[in-house]
């Protein structure tokens, strides 16, 4: 009898050497309840431990065998079948106890179905699979952990709930899916936690987790427990935007980087968290127009000077700000009060921090094994391996990730050409063509266009915008049509064209008017936003302000007037934060905006003309319904050169605005324009008013088109133009409802 009980306890030697020394890949046969004849067998596991206990729901204690000298104990219990619900209590030298609930007693938490779509590269919804997840397991509240790690001869989950002690609870490999997983009893939100990895080689890798949903606080490197409690609110504004088509919606947006948006400097200059910048923000934008938010990426990155560009956990908001419900918060705050919120989003590369992603498993996992392919030369940073099926999971299951859980309307997605192009800032022999000998990331196209396909077909009305800045072809054309199929493209050419325009002095700028009347000639080949982005205020290229010419008052005549035309003309339009406060210095990361300079009269008067530019805006569908059909936008004049003038019209159906825009500082008094109809025309907005800081040169507030034939109109107008700035005009019997404004 003797003999056959220790039989049931006892293990294979090898089987118990390799739990021992750390390299089972199944710890989960040999720990926990087991059959064992009539009843069960209870093995576990703690090498420092003297002596075990198995400790019964009745509160019965069973002392277990020591079972050689590695620290495996075992227990017969003669009378009970798994699976049941017990503790183990190990005793260790010097009198110190620990007992907890055995995570070995546990069934798998991750299904055959998860683990064949992940391997397969189509799993969309990953987050729910793997990483630490809160639930109930047979009854027993816990935290199941999950990660991917094939070439890892051991994975075990260490914080510090177990003394990070990587021998403790060592996880199972599901099958030959890579994944490794385990069930922890009694862990809850709040838990800190990390991967310990043993690689082929024997070397062990402390590893943060790639799907946490919260991290430390950086410098802090450690993933974090986290379940979201959070009640929203938004459900009118989501169920408004699944009916919305955003190419015929309105869209200015104000982008936001959340860190130096407004500090607090009598505390140390410390962040404003999510919940405390929601209400102030919100009321900003709302004030001055903005329809959408764009947020610079959020996800955890160990370095705040990236600007959130070198991302470290990508399901993970930043701890900087609070808590992934309180992210929760600002974006439901945001939608209760009609404004939309984009997040920028980083799937072009990653840092070469340690603790991260790189070389997860002691392998190349999630980027390419050949730096050719695998590494950034500009930035220093590494490239996904898009072809990897797992990798392709990762990524499009992040994509739905923000948009499922954070409410989020759509993604800006960073450095799109720099994924597209094979030998991007590489010298010839530093990069691998395609299989057809190209220089087109073909394994990068797939991938996506399966993001925005995603998007597309379970987030109606949400969009993703690409910063592309090359001449790659049909980047917002549909995938089905060979496209890429963002809904939107950065208009990088409008931008440079338009700011080296800007920044001629007005005398010399009839010699660059083409700079101006360019980026029509290819307006429709794609469906464009016109970006005065963060990239275009740092890095010595001066603020907005300080890029115009002329003195302090021309200064701002120019930003007034770049703002009208941004406006104005077709696409959507992006301002990063700052610009409505005129600053001369540049951004800074590490510092707030210059709050203070709201006191001054000129930024005053800038942020009241952007304040009513934004609300004309709003409330003229012809600025926006059109924008990507050729019939929404016709010239009146584009080719006044030696004037320094453009006019041209937008149109909605019936309804229309006439735009006028002067780029000297010389007024133009009876300058002729070409009309649509005979009609007594209203000056809805001069960008010259004196509640701008403009001159007040006076202009005629309702002039009547007169038949005389100009530019190939029968009838035409004869305006006076104040100097650098925009005339906005509307057939007085079509004038939007409320303007002009009595001010």
């Amino acid at each position: 009898m003797i003999a056959r009980t220790t039989s049931l306890l006892e293990v294979p030697p090898d089987e118990a050497a390799r739990l021992v020394a750390g390299e089972h890949p199944d710890p989960h046969r040999i720990l926990g309840a087991h059959p064992a004849g009539e009843g069960s067998v209870v093995r576990a596991f703690h090498p420092d431990a003297v002596r075990a206990e198995c400790v019964l729901e009745t509160g019965q204690s069973l002392a277990m065998v020591k079972l050689g000298e590695g620290g495996l104990f075992a227990a017969l219990l003669p009378d009970i079948r798994p699976p049941f619900r017990y503790r183990i209590r190990f005793q260790f030298p010097g009198g110190g106890i620990w007992e907890r609930d055995d995570p070995y007693r546990f069934l798998p938490t991750v299904s055959d179905l998860d683990l064949y779509l992940f391997n397969e590269g189509t799993h969309r919804r990953l987050w729910r699979s793997l990483g630490a997840r809160c639930r109930v397991a047979q009854g027993t509240e816990g935290v199941a952990f999950a990660v991917w790690a094939p070439n890892a001869r051991r994975v075990s989950v260490v914080g510090d709930f177990n003394g990070w002690d990587g021998r403790l609870f060592p996880m199972r490999q599901l099958g030959s899916s890579g994944v490794w997983e385990l069930f922890v009893p009694g862990l809850g939100p709040g838990a800190l936690y990390k991967y310990e990895i043993k690689t082929r080689e024997g070397m062990l890798r402390l590893k943060a987790d790639p799907l946490a949903s919260w991290m430390e606080v950086p410098p802090g490197t450690a993933s974090r427990v986290f379940r979201s409690e959070y009640s929203w609110q938004d459900q009118e504004w989501l169920a408004r935007r699944a009916d919305r088509d955003p190419l015929r919606s309105p869209m200015s947006i104000y982008e936001v980087h959340l860190g130096s948006w407004a500090r607090v400097p009598e505390e140390g200059n410390r962040f404003l968290g999510y919940r405390e910048i929601a209400p102030k923000l919100v009321e900003h934008v709302k004030r001055l127009g903005f329809t959408h938010i764009e947020l610079l990426p959020l996800a955890e990155h160990p370095f705040l000077g990236s600007w959130g560009y070198q991302v470290s956990a990508y399901y993970a908001p930043t701890s900087r700000y609070g808590s992934p419900d309180d992210l929760r918060f600002l974006v439901d705050y945001c939608h209760q009060n009609g404004i939309g919120v984009l997040l920028d989003w980083v799937p072009a590369h990653f840092p070469k921090d340690d603790h991260a992603l790189r070389r997860f498993d002691g392998t190349a996992l999630y980027e390419h094994e050949d730096p050719r392919l695998g590494e950034h030369p500009d930035w220093g940073t590494l490239i996904f391996n898009y072809g990897r099926n797992e990798v392709k999971s990762f990524l499009v299951s992040n994509a739905l990730y923000w948009l499922d859980e954070f409410h989020f309307d759509g993604l800006r997605v960073d450095a799109v050409a720099s994924m597209l192009y094979l030998d991007y800032s590489r010298a010839p022999g530093e990069w691998i063509p395609n299989r057809y000998g190209g220089r087109e990331n073909l394994e990068a196209i797939a991938f996506l266009q399966s993001v925005n396909e995603a998007v597309r077909a379970e987030f109606p009305g949400c969009i993703t915008v690409a910063e592309e800045s090359t001449a790659w072809p049909g980047v917002t054309r549909a995938v089905s049509q060979g496209g890429l199929g963002f809904t939107f493209k950065w208009n990088m050419g409008w931008m440079h064209d338009t700011l080296e325009y800007f920044g001629k002095d007005p005398i010399h700028r009839k010699y660059h008017h083409d700079r101006l009347t360019f980026a029509m000639l290819y307006e429709y080949s794609e469906r464009f936003i016109m970006p005065l982005s963060h990239d275009e205020v740092v890095h010595g290229k001066r603020s907005l302000l300080e890029k115009m010419p002329g003195d302090l008052w021309q200064k701002f005549a120019n930003l007034r007037l770049l703002f009208a035309y941004q406006y104005t003309r077709p696409g959507k339009q992006l301002l990063f934060m700052g610009s409505e406060l005129a600053p001369h210095r540049e951004w800074n990361h590490d510092s707030s905006l210059d709050w203070h300079l709201v006191q001054d009269p000129m930024r005053a008067g800038l942020q009241t003309f952007l304040a009513d530019l934004g609300r004309l805006y709003g409330e003229c569908p012809c600025l926006w319904r059109r924008d990507h059909d050729p019939d929404g936008f016709s010239w009146i004049d584009c080719n006044d050169r030696d004037n320094s003038v453009i006019s041209y019209i937008r149109r909605d159906g019936e309804d229309y605005l006439l735009v006028v825009l002067n780029f000297t500082p010389v007024p133009r008094t009876g300058y002729r324009i070409g009309a649509p109809e005979s009609a007594r025309y209203v000056t809805l907005l001069s960008g010259d008013d004196p509640r701008y800081g403009g001159s007040g040169f006076p202009v005629k507030e309702a002039p009547v088109a007169e038949p005389v034939p100009f530019h190939g109109y029968p009838q035409s107008l004869s305006l006076d133009l104040p100097p650098l700035a925009a005339l906005i005009l509307a057939p007085e019997q079509r004038k939007p409802a409320g303007w002009p404004p009595a001010w």
